[in-house]
């Protein structure tokens, strides 16, 4: 079967959050379809991504290549002027519409895509976010199935009633309200709709009152993530991992610094925290400067080194949508986490079975003391992350069963006459 699979991003390297769904599910749906990749080069995330690269895009395109049978790359619009974020913000304000159906939306993407449906018979489409859904029209008498990694406007809904600067709050609420417009359009409209969660699936049914919808969760690649026993663990040491670009994750660490580490400091003497993510902010980067205990990394090559030797993971995570890859991540390696449940939102976890969780500062102190005291308790949380894994989270099984999801949509539409 002949899969025309849109993204947003180039999906490599499979470093953090959407790359690493992205990319995972492309490498296992590869082995049993086909695939053509139409991937905008969001090109400052990809340099950041591959720091060590002279030519960052061509090497990503080689290693997706090992995957999918051709690659198209797109320049994202808005890239190719100064101030072109900004303007398409306003020129998507004057139209009545969201800045996330205009960003990628331009006459080259579409041309490409036409060229393609011209020269290759295509049995299904796979939309990776619903910005790319301005292409939708060219698929007509394809069943096309989008992706959605979070439910994005009720994300934005919640952020404007966070957000402390007026203008601000005003324009998210705004851009949710455009925003649901479209995803109410095109859930309805495209055949299948696909979430990271059960819970992203009936929140996206309720607010939309329509559409087909099924969860394929996030999972990890546990030939990468997996516990290392060699590794000492550093006692009475902290890690905490996400791109600080990322507005949860920033509001998580400032969270972190300024309410739970005080406290930490002052109840359990000797302990350290390693911050790993790119973007940190100055605020961050001047705590570690004043406080030897703090250490700030930025973006890192390899993050399982910190996984592996930190004694605690710390994900307090409380805004945001979807499922946490990190935390996916940081069971298969075998931390020990203590979470904010929001963070585990999606993925089956027992409070005290896989992790800890905890909704206030203190209660990250008293987590954090009560395995102090309790070795055992701590072996066990370790041990039951890469149980859960390998049982419910392994890429292998999801992307194999999105991969005959895919095929049951092209029988279901009738479009089946080359993949029979």
């Amino acid at each position: 079967m002949n899969i025309l699979w849109l993204s947003h991003l180039i999906p490599y390297p499979p470093k953090g959050g959407v790359l690493q769904r992205t990319y995972n599910m492309i490498r296992e749906v590869s082995k049993y379809h086909e695939i053509t990749l139409v991937a905008f080069n969001q090109a400052g995330l990809l340099s950041a991504s591959l720091p060590e690269q002279d030519n960052p895009l061509e090497h990503a395109k080689q290693e997706l290549l090992k995957s999918v049978e051709s690659m198209q790359v797109l320049e994202v619009p808005e890239d190719a002027v100064s101030g072109g974020r900004y303007l398409t913000a306003l020129k998507a304000l004057v139209r009545g519409r969201a800045y996330n159906m205009e960003w990628l939306r331009s006459a080259e993407a579409r041309q490409t895509i036409v060229n393609l449906l011209s020269e290759k018979s295509f049995d299904v489409v796979h939309i990776d976010t619903v910005s790319l859904c301005v292409y939708s029209d060219l698929f007509e008498g394809l069943p096309v199935a989008l992706n959605h990694h979070n439910f994005e406007s009720a994300m934005l809904k919640a952020r404007s009633r966070t957000e402390k600067n007026l203008i601000k709050s005003f324009y998210y609420r705004y851009e949710a309200s455009r925003l649901l417009n479209s995803e109410v359009q095109y859930c309805r409209q495209l055949t299948l709709n696909v979430t990271c969660s059960d819970e992203d699936a009936e929140a996206m049914k309720s607010a939309i009152g329509g559409g087909n919808f099924v969860s394929v969760p996030n999972g990890v690649d546990v030939s990468y993530f997996y516990p290392n026993p060699s590794i000492t663990k550093a006692q009475k040491s902290i890690v905490i991992v996400g791109g600080i670009s990322w507005y949860p994750n920033r509001e998580a660490v400032e969270y972190f610094i300024r309410e739970i580490w005080p406290l930490i400091k002052v109840r359990i003497p000797g302990m350290s925290v390693d911050i790993v993510g790119r973007g940190p902010t100055q605020e961050m980067v001047r705590l570690a400067e004043v406080d030897e205990s703090v250490r700030v990394h930025g973006f890192v090559d390899d993050v399982r080194d910190y996984l592996w030797r930190a004694q605690f993971y710390l994900c307090p995570i409380r805004t945001g949508g979807g499922t946490k890859l990190k935390i996916l991540d940081a069971l298969a390696c075998g931390c020990c986490i203590i979470a904010d449940p929001f963070a585990c939102k999606g993925i089956k976890v027992q409070n005290g079975v896989d992790v800890m969780f905890a909704q206030s500062p203190e209660s990250y102190v008293a987590a954090i003391m009560e395995l102090l005291e309790n070795p055992e308790k701590e072996a066990r949380l370790r041990e039951a992350g890469p149980d859960l894994i390998r049982s419910r989270y392994s890429y292998a099984g999801i992307g194999k069963r999105y991969a005959k999801a895919l095929d049951q949509l092209v029988a279901q539409s009738g479009n089946r006459e080359r993949s029979a």
